[in-house]
């Protein structure tokens, strides 16, 4: 039996980002070990793929001494374990893993990349971060960028030895669970108790915003174009399903203010039922800066909730403009708020948009498809 080492930095990425990929790859008879730091989400991660999982305590903040610690508590793991493959996502797990599993003498080293931090930061971090990404890239004997238009981004910029590089499939992580992102599997009791607790009112214009409240998932603006469409339309709301993460990147202080005191914005914090916010939204509005190939996007999709998204590497992989749904161009408030007014005045052709999107979802992304397609991966490269 085949074992297969999958690494990342936190447990909430394998319950968020991953779930069901390992109990399904158990249960093509590969023996899957699971790697991250504790965490809430652990007792429930391991219960959910029926997996052994072990610790290794990684932040995501550069910590030197913490991390040569971590790279030697994953080489000794790897080195005991002997597995086949070692297959990280996240950047700090990608680092650390690649760089172990390749000291521990493992032949297939494969490395998910889902976004590039550092294309939205300056100087000096950029510089790290940057070389941070192509040192796991060296390390690594597969990159598997997880769209096409950040696979053809790491070849420009040369991030990674072409040879390396593969897309799987037609790109995403881990696809979209039908299942659950279905309007017909929403439970009435529940949407009407969110309903509640945003006061809807079916007279009102609900935009979404689902993500980290920070800078480069495009707050600000966000914040500033939706102030602009109030000015002249005041039956438009914004709903913001996330929470603030200041430490890391966070949003300007005119923008903290307008989010606590603007009457047609909602912040209703982190919620692990944003489909049910997507039903009863007019449209999703997703601004990020930086994205590999967002979840949030197929999920909206799979609810049939018209999308609003940023021109950038993972979104247009997702969303053709005018056909899936509508882009503006990244970081411009004025396009942004074009968009918005384009889809108030035009709600026919952004459901129709919905509906397109929808179909191409159940026909590329369903989560057994993307699940088949690393499975079909692995098994040839074991076998070459």
């Amino acid at each position: 039996m085949h074992k297969i080492i999958r690494i990342t930095t936190a447990p909430i990425s394998l319950n968020v980002l991953l779930p069901g990929q390992m109990k399904y790859m158990k249960e093509q008879g590969f023996e899957v070990v699971m790697v991250s730091s504790d965490g809430p989400e652990l007792k429930k991660v391991i219960e959910k793929e029926g997996c052994r999982h072990h610790i290794i305590p990684m932040t995501r903040r550069m910590s030197p001494f913490r991390d040569l610690k971590c790279l030697w508590l994953l080489y000794q793991f790897i080195k005991k374990e002997k597995p086949s493959i070692v297959h990280t996502h996240t950047p700090k797990a990608g680092l650390l893993g690649m760089l172990a599993a390749k000291l521990a003498g493992v032949n297939i080293r494969i490395h998910t990349v889902a976004g590039l931090r550092y294309v939205t930061t300056k100087g000096l971090s950029r510089r790290i971060m940057m070389m941070m990404e192509k040192l796991t890239s060296k390390a690594a004997s597969h990159v598997w960028p997880n769209s096409h238009s950040l696979y053809q981004f790491m070849i420009d910029y040369k991030l990674a030895n072409k040879k390396k590089l593969a897309v799987i499939g037609n790109g995403s992580s881990n696809g979209i669970n039908l299942t659950r992102y279905s309007v017909e599997a929403l439970d009435a009791d529940r949407l009407s108790a969110i309903k509640t607790k945003i006061n809807y009112n079916e007279k009102l214009v609900y935009f979404l915003s689902v993500g980290r409240i920070v800078n480069d998932k495009g707050m600000d603006e966000l914040v500033q174009a939706f102030e602009k469409l109030y000015a002249t339309n005041s039956s438009v709301r914004l709903i913001l399903v996330g929470a603030f993460e200041d430490e890391v990147d966070p949003v300007s202080a005119d923008t903290k203010k307008i989010l606590s005191t603007h009457p047609g914005i909602q912040m209703v914090g982190w919620s692990n039922e944003v489909e049910y916010y997507m039903r009863l939204a007019y449209a999703l509005v997703h601004p990020s800066h930086r994205e590999g190939f967002p979840n949030v996007l197929l999920q909206a999709g799979a609810m049939q909730c018209p999308i609003i998204c940023s021109r950038i590497p993972g979104n247009i992989d997702i969303v053709e403009h005018t056909h899936t749904g509508l882009l503006f161009t990244v970081k411009d408030v004025e396009d942004l708020y074009q968009m918005l007014q384009y889809s108030l005045q035009n709600p026919t052709a952004i459901n129709q948009m919905a509906c397109n999107q929808l179909h191409r979802i159940r026909q590329y992304f369903h989560q057994p498809i993307v699940h088949s397609f690393l499975h079909q991966r692995y098994i040839a490269l074991l076998s070459s």
